[in-house]
């Protein structure tokens, strides 16, 4: 039985045949060739369109690759960025918030300007660090879960700068030079991944029971930073690590957590800052030797695996203390007015009862040295003299808020007292 095609697939043959006939045998296989190459090139461009198929060890790589510190931009230049963190928006800051907060965009005009608030920082936290970004659901939730304000603050500069990198200022930091002006003209900005600047150089002070953990310091309240450094990162996990640790032995939640003044410093403050840098320096140095050694006393910047280190006029002038000079200087590039700064309130530092805080002393050595004789002579007072000065303080007090101006010292009188006649 023959088999009877229909007229339209008779008529396709034909065609095909003609056509078959009238183009040479050798053209025919070019155009084929041809038509392969296009093929695959098209594969080849559009290969990123295709999603792989997903697997543990993958999504480990990714994480990997998202958490090592990459040169984004691909001239290796810093992001054009500057970030504040506040209570509330621009729009309804206080004249003098807004003042300096301006500064930073008139030395700055092609910067893109940011401030995350109270408002909008945990949205942004879960944007950049959850699912969709570098999916850390723990930094997520240790964010949510704290609660006080200087520990959430610290932690949120280091999350900003790990994700999007630029320059952080302290709303109450005062832009005096541009941001260029941070690299001096020397150095090649495509080599440095980091600048800080020198806030407290003491050193003499190390060993002070008290003053020791932040006598030697890199300023936290200004600094600039390329994306994804994984010094950044290590003080996020540090600072996980150490709430964590501190929740335990309170036996509270995270949120619930009492710190004192120097144990925010440490944790995720100067001290934290600058043990993380250092550390970092130390391995990029490839094991070479680096500690604060380095930066005491620097006359002009230097770099360290990277880091660039400015010397303490830059981001800390007119300390009075660090021979940090004045915000006159041509060196200084920033000025801060510490009206935003409150927060030692609620995190108070140590006071001795008559002798008060000696932080008061400002880094001052003959000072520190007397409060330190009077502290450690009214320690050696029989307890009914510790309460005779203490009631003797609380009149004086009583008497200095009637009549303002009239001081209360006991430095001296405790100071020439003769322990062993009284005991």
């Amino acid at each position: 039985m023959k088999l009877q095609l229909p007229p339209s697939s008779r008529l396709l043959i034909s065609t095909t045949a003609m056509v078959r006939n009238r183009v040479p045998k050798q053209l025919r296989r070019a155009i084929l060739i041809y038509l392969v190459c296009i093929c695959v090139l098209l594969a080849t461009l559009n290969v990123d369109l295709i999603p792989p198929v997903s697997s543990s060890g993958s999504m480990l790589k990714r994480s990997a690759f998202l958490h090592r510190p990459q040169k984004l931009d691909p001239l290796g230049a810093f992001p054009k960025k500057i970030w504040q963190t506040w209570k509330m928006d621009p729009f309804s800051f206080e004249e003098r918030t807004s003042e300096v907060a301006k500064s930073w965009t008139v030395q700055n005009p092609s910067f893109r300007y940011e401030v995350l608030t109270d408002g909008n920082d945990m949205t942004y936290v879960e944007q950049h660090y959850g699912p969709g970004g570098f999916n850390r659901m723990g930094i997520v939730d240790l964010y949510r879960s704290v609660n006080a304000t200087i520990i959430k603050a610290d932690l949120l500069r280091y999350l900003v700068m790990y994700a999007e990198g630029g320059v952080y200022a302290d709303i109450d930091v005062e832009a005096l030079r541009p941001v260029h002006r941070f690299i001096p003209e020397r150095y090649d900005e495509s080599e440095i991944d980091m600048v800080v600047g020198v806030e407290i150089d003491q050193p003499e002070f190390k060993e002070h029971k008290i003053l020791g953990r932040k006598s030697q310091s890199f300023c936290q309240w200004t600094f600039m930073a390329k994306p994804r450094q994984a010094v950044m990162l290590k003080l996020i996990e540090n600072i996980q690590i150490w709430l964590t640790s501190l929740a335990r032995q309170q036996n509270v939640p995270i949120g619930e957590l009492v710190v004192d003044f120097d144990e925010v410093i440490s944790g995720t403050g100067p001290s934290a800052f600058t043990a993380a840098i250092l550390e970092e320096m130390r391995e990029r140095s490839r094991g070479m030797s680096v500690s604060w050694d380095d930066f005491h006393d620097l006359s002009e910047s230097k770099v360290v695996g990277g880091i660039l280190v400015l010397d303490v006029e830059a981001f800390a002038a007119g300390q009075g203390h660090s021979d940090s000079g004045n915000h006159e200087a041509r060196g200084a590039l920033v000025k801060h007015y510490y009206h935003a700064s409150n927060w030692p309130s609620r995190h108070p530092r140590y006071s001795h009862p008559i002798y008060g805080e000696v932080e008061s002393c400002n880094w001052n050595p003959d000072c520190v040295r007397i409060w330190d004789e009077d502290v450690q002579n009214f320690g050696l007072l029989p307890p009914e003299e510790q309460q005779k000065r203490l009631d003797e303080k609380e009149a004086q007090d009583v008497r200095s808020e009637r009549e303002p101006g009239q001081g209360f010292n006991l430095g001296l009188e405790v100071r020439n007292l003769d322990v062993a006649t009284v005991l």
